[in-house]
């Protein structure tokens, strides 16, 4: 049986009905609006201008949410660039519309892996519904990311659950599975912080896997928050066997030196 695009497109929460699916081709220019291309080279922001941009002929009147976005490659195949979020046209001048477009987290982990043959080579765009029979023609392995270091340390809660989950970050949960030790959470939407600990049987990577789970990890004092604006850090790592009176002396002085009592997010 072979794998199609649309099961990976309904698995990553994309309604079939309120996405486009974009093939780019590599062109200098295109002559019908005078939109300047892409090439092999482009960086992520020349894409996604070029994504914003689109010409009034051809493209759907009021165009859907999320537009998942393919590179043409060698004979009728295309490679996953990238999905965004459409969130409305912001002018229009009878030749050219642009809209704002920003990227989604949604099909991360198949960025420039992900890759489908193209039956239509003169579409440029179809409907997700239509490009849902589209076969996988492969998914390459992802490329490790090389551990940035323990020192150097800074997730947001998407980075962080995708560390949690994807195959190129495994060598970062060895590492963080290796240590105990004290940690930073800062609430970026208010500069509120939240001192932690992870110590006896919980590893940093054990403890870390809650917060990617459910955004609290229990924490009262992050109850009811939005973890979406949550950046971890640590503060200090020691190895396992650290007597357990050590870690906790560690955690009271950070609460103590960063004020995390009385104008952060720990309770006690």
């Amino acid at each position: 049986m072979t794998l199609t695009l649309g099961p990976i497109l309904l698995d990553a929460g994309i309604d079939l009905s309120d996405a486009l699916v974009i093939r780019h081709a590599y062109v200098r220019e295109h002559e019908d609006s005078g939109i300047r291309g892409i090439h092999a080279d482009s960086t992520t922001a020349e894409i996604l201008e070029y994504t914003r941009n689109q010409s009034t002929q051809r493209f759907p009147a009021v165009p859907p949410r999320f537009w998942v976005v393919f590179i043409k490659e060698g004979g009728d195949q295309a490679r996953l660039w990238s999905v965004v979020e459409n969130r409305g046209e912001i002018s229009n001048d009878g030749l050219r519309r642009i809209f704002d477009v920003v990227e989604s987290e949604r099909m991360v982990d198949l960025r420039s892996r992900l890759v489908i043959g193209w039956r239509s080579p003169r579409a440029c765009w179809m409907h997700a519904s239509t490009a849902a029979t589209y076969p996988v023609m492969g998914i390459a392995d992802a490329e490790p990311v090389p551990f940035s270091g323990f020192d150097r340390l800074v997730l947001d809660h998407a980075k962080l659950q995708a560390v949690m989950r994807e195959h190129r970050y495994a060598s970062w949960r060895t590492a963080l599975g290796s240590v105990v030790g004290i940690y930073l959470i800062t609430d970026t939407s208010d500069g509120r912080q939240y001192v932690g600990k992870a110590d006896g049987a919980d590893s940093i990577r054990q403890r870390w896997g809650t917060y990617a789970a459910n955004g609290h990890g229990g924490d009262v004092g992050l109850r009811g928050l939005q973890p979406a604006s949550f950046r971890f850090s640590l503060l200090r790592v020691f190895d396992p066997s650290t007597p357990t009176p050590v870690i906790d002396a560690a955690e009271s002085h950070f609460k103590v030196a960063l004020d995390t009592r009385r104008h952060g997010l720990n309770r006690n």
